[in-house]
């Protein structure tokens, strides 16, 4: 609870303390979610992957995560990964960085967290809290990526305002055997190269783009997960489009689009943690173990 009112306190804070630079004040000190894993299809242009396995009423089956790897958009390579998953999942189930309690990191990022708020940090930057993992990113605003680049959990993100759009631009995601860039389990390289553009649209606009999606492709938990939407239309949401680029998974850039409303759930404190119970042969082999007791 003191963990909670603390997290309340500094999002009201930064409600009241927004950067003069930000050309839209209302995306911070607000919960942004949505309610359904992956991304969005653009209005034209490649798509992302969509789930083979359906349910009879024609939504995907989260249950069994099947991507289409016949989708032109990725490489030979990137596309005989998929298979093996899609197979994979048919037995079981597939492990990826999340279940393994580690970083959810960009462009999984933004197919994985169903909620986020972001804030203003110390000289005009940013900062965006996830509810999963208890993953956080640093913007440097008007920043230049290092001469050099090592790759790191979270890559390196530098951001800028073009209008009303915030442009985050991040490089330098270390991957590792549980990296992936959607729930499929499509891999990515050291190369992957991620640009966010986020805007604010009105209400109604985000509340059908969610509902399209939602409709097809299902809802978190079969259903059965209450988003905390605010029922206030009026209010605007927040629109994520996001380019993808990395040679060895995509022929071409990828750009696909997420969606958010505004919320009026609690933030719940989702820390990744050891599970005795296993959901499928072998699920928790690379979750991080210490070696030996803190005490």
């Amino acid at each position: 609870m003191k963990r909670q009112a603390l997290f309340f306190s500094v999002v009201s804070l930064a409600a009241l303390s927004v950067p003069t630079f930000a050309a839209e004040p209302e995306m911070f000190g607000h919960r942004y979610g949505k309610n359904a894993f992956n991304f969005e299809g653009m209005p034209a242009g490649p798509q992302p992957l969509r789930n083979l396995s359906r349910l009879p009423d024609g939504k995907a089956n989260a249950g069994r995560l099947v991507g289409d790897y016949n989708n032109p958009i990725l490489t030979r390579e990137a596309a005989a990964v998929v298979r093996q998953k899609g197979e994979m999942a048919t037995k079981g189930g597939f492990r990826n960085s999340q279940d393994q309690c580690r970083s959810i990191a960009p462009p999984f990022t933004f197919a994985m967290q169903l909620g986020l708020v972001m804030l203003p940090a110390k000289n005009g930057d940013i900062d965006i809290l996830y509810d999963q993992n208890a993953n956080t990113r640093h913007i440097r605003m008007n920043a230049s990526h290092p001469a050099k680049i090592v790759p790191s959990s979270m890559g390196d993100s530098i951001g800028h305002w073009e209008g009303d759009t915030l442009v985050v631009d991040t490089v330098g995601v270390k991957v590792d055997p549980y990296t992936s860039v959607d729930r499929f389990g499509t891999p990515q390289s050291e190369q992957m190269h991620v640009v966010e553009r986020y805007r604010l649209i009105d209400g109604p606009t985000a509340k059908a783009q969610i509902d399209k999606y939602e409709t097809s492709e299902g809802t978190v938990g079969g259903g059965g997960r209450d988003a905390g939407y605010d029922p206030n239309t009026n209010l605007k949401g927040l629109e994520l489009q996001v380019t993808m680029e990395d040679p060895k998974t995509f022929t071409q850039p990828l750009t696909a689009r997420v969606t958010y409303r505004r919320l009026i759930s609690e933030w719940t404190e989702s820390v990744c943690a050891d599970n005795p119970q296993e959901h499928y042969k072998d699920e928790w082999v690379g979750l991080p173990r210490a070696g030996r007791a803190d005490f």
